[in-house]
């Protein structure tokens, strides 16, 4: 019987050392705050994340940061709100930054997780976005050669999941997350609803459970009902 529930302490098994992790979230809407506390208990480093931007705060990924776990981060916003760790590790060495435009780091997810190794755009050509990539000239535009973003961990939200990994979403936390879940080798979710299989309409699956291999049920969060 395929049941992927897990608890946290168990999800986190078999994560290494020097990991690329995923982190889904755009700001606080749909980041899976608990499962970066998990890994943070875990205690993998030298990690290098992927995420929309580089923690808040004290908490969360900020903390994930500031305990020195994380060797690299891409992102598209280093300088979002409050954003007093990144700046303090960046200013004194201690952490790598690449910067992408945020529909580049998304299609380089979504690459990933299709099987296309790299693909050709527009956005950043001319500019020191295209320092040392190969760029070629497509409808009388120039345009840059970027390549697919893969991970070995995707840690994301959900709002609704059943024992076999299918997951559904709400609202603004259907951002980053199904991509991610396509692109890693493992993909963890923590999910508000816990539901029997059948309880997810087929046509409402947005992650099929193909792509998910642990899921966490947490419920917390708005509405209050669960």
């Amino acid at each position: 019987m395929i049941d992927k529930f897990v608890n946290l302490s168990e999800a986190f098994q078999g994560i290494e050392d020097g990991s690329v992790v995923l982190v889904g979230g755009f700001g606080a809407a749909g980041q899976p705050v608990q499962l970066i506390d998990g890994l943070i208990e875990y205690g993998a480093g030298d990690l290098t994340i992927v995420a929309n931007n580089a923690g808040v705060g004290h908490t969360g990924l900020a903390r994930l940061l500031e305990l020195g776990r994380v060797r690299k981060i891409i992102c598209s916003f280093p300088r979002s709100s409050n954003p007093v760790v990144f700046e303090t590790l960046y200013r004194a060495g201690k952490i790598e930054l690449e910067i992408a435009a945020q529909g580049t780091i998304a299609e380089r997810i979504r690459a990933a997780g299709a099987g296309i190794p790299a693909f050709y755009t527009p956005t950043g050509a001319g500019t020191l976005m295209a320092d040392g990539k190969q760029t070629a000239m497509f409808g009388g535009r120039e345009c840059i050669l970027e390549t697919a973003l893969y991970a070995d961990l995707a840690l994301i939200e959900a709002w609704t999941a059943d024992r076999w990994g299918n997951l559904t979403y709400r609202r603004a936390g259907r951002n980053f997350n199904p991509i991610m879940a396509m692109a890693a080798k493992c993909t963890i979710a923590q999910t508000q609803h816990r539901v029997d299989l059948g309880g997810i309409d087929p046509e409402a699956v947005v992650t099929p459970g193909v792509f998910v291999d642990r899921v966490v049920h947490i419920p917390y969060g708005d509405p209050p009902e669960f």
